[in-house]
């Protein structure tokens, strides 16, 4: 490595990341022409990134190709059953673990994070969707001659990770919904690159019905009233149109809209049972306002049942498409903790033999997508997944007596069949049984 102050070479190595991540940082007097390079800089970024991760996969499967898993009452009886059984042939090969970051595991357990959380404080209050806005000033302030937000990623990942540090002060710090007493979120990246955050949040004094229409609306302001909310709301927070104005939206299946606009108009809030309340969205004739939008090439009117649900202090603030929804119903509580930590999209087919041995990680390489913005993301180090406070039981293993899964290798399976290894479930029966606090 060169010393960039005095030219020396030293004998100090970096990692591929922070080799990549020194690499796409905007210096002065220093041009950097992998920045000006548009499409092949996205294609850049994809495939260093793709190597970073490559290198780790590889480190993980050469470092437990030996090690093999099996529930332990499985194990001791082919153990002790039959002496002349193969170790070779018990068991899988172990898995994926939890500790790389991104992969189904660790998005399993945040997810059982959140259902603790819910188990302790109820269900959560708010389910927030933040998503990148491309037009922000501090995106296009950045921008060289003649380039766009689409050209650089590695910018807009930088300002929407900064402004959704400034929209979590706003909500934990500032309580502008009021204090909270526990939060987590997830980052997930659209297909067209834009990065957006999925964000529960459980508050220590609970939102009323009769609170809801001072948090949150589905309706578009006044114009004359509040023109900044007004401009904010008729950009980034109406749905399509799609169905009878446009039949090949994306949101569109077997011709319905799968996120069910339009909604349908009422003049006052209704919670039920299931899942999100109607919010009040307020027809032409009842008070309401319209808009005139142009949907391919065609002056269309939309009213209140386009309208996403957003909080107008954050609309006004961020200027983005912040979808805010009150959590209504503990029967829709699983689908939301689920939903905001299903970690990234996958696609894989293929043919096999069902009896070869699981290979997780094989099956998380080809089902991998990676856009340039989550290749900037990772490169930068920068995080996925943050919550508070921190869940320390969820790693209690749940299972039925001798149910537990043992690891082992051909060496030691006879040792491991003998003796059950401990869990922290079996662990916390011995402290119930041992300790004098019981």
């Amino acid at each position: 490595m060169i010393n960039p102050q005095t030219g020396e070479g030293t004998n100090k190595k970096v990692s591929a990341m922070n080799y990549y991540s020194y690499r796409l940082m905007i210096r002065q007097n220093t041009e950097n022409h992998i920045l000006k390079c548009r499409q092949l800089f996205h294609q850049y970024i994809v495939d260093m990134y793709a190597k970073i991760e490559t290198e780790r996969l590889l480190y993980i499967r050469l470092n437990q190709t030996e090690l093999r898993s099996e529930q332990y009452i499985h194990l001791r009886d082919a153990i002790v059953n039959d002496g002349n059984v193969n170790p070779n042939e018990l068991g899988k090969m172990a898995i994926l673990p939890s500790t790389f970051t991104g992969s189904p595991r660790p998005m399993h357990e945040y997810a059982q994070d959140a259902m603790t959380y819910f188990h302790a404080y109820g269900r959560p209050d708010l389910f927030v969707t933040f998503t990148c806005n491309p037009t922000w000033n501090e995106i296009k302030e950045l921008l060289l001659v003649g380039q766009s937000s689409s050209d650089r990623h590695d910018i807009t990942a930088r300002v929407f990770k900064q402004k959704l540090k400034c929209l979590m002060d706003f909500i934990i710090k500032h309580h502008v919904f009021g204090e909270t007493r526990c939060w987590m979120y997830s980052i997930e990246w659209q297909k067209r690159g834009l990065p957006h955050a999925h964000i529960l949040v459980w508050l220590i004094n609970k939102i009323t019905p009769d609170h809801i229409d001072q948090i949150i609306s589905a309706e578009i302001p006044d114009k004359h009233i509040d023109p900044n909310l007004f401009d904010v709301v008729t950009k980034n927070m109406i749905h399509g149109p799609c169905c009878a104005f446009n039949n090949n939206s994306s949101c569109m299946s077997d011709g319905k809209c799968t996120k069910r606009y339009p909604r349908k108009l009422v003049s006052d809030t209704i919670t039920g049972n299931d899942g999100y309340p109607l919010y009040r969205r307020r027809s032409v004739e009842d008070g309401g306002k319209s808009v005139v939008l142009k949907v391919r090439n065609i002056d269309i009117e939309v009213d209140n049942r386009w309208i996403v649900p957003y909080s107008p202090l954050l609309s006004k603030t961020f200027k983005a498409h912040i979808n805010v929804e009150y959590c209504n119903s503990v029967k829709s509580i699983k689908y939301i903790c689920k939903y905001v930590n299903k970690g990234s999209d996958m696609a894989v087919f293929g043919v096999g033999n069902v009896a070869a041995p699981l290979d997780e990680i094989n099956q998380y390489q080809l089902g991998r997508y990676i856009s340039s913005n989550e290749a900037v993301w990772r490169i930068l180090s920068f995080p996925i997944h943050e919550r508070h406070p921190t869940v320390i039981e969820r790693h209690r293993t749940v299972h039925l007596e001798n149910g537990q899964r043992v690891y082992f290798t051909a060496d030691n399976v006879r040792a491991r069949a003998l003796v059950p290894p401990a869990t922290t479930l079996t662990a916390f029966y011995s402290l119930c049984q041992d300790d004098l606090f019981c």
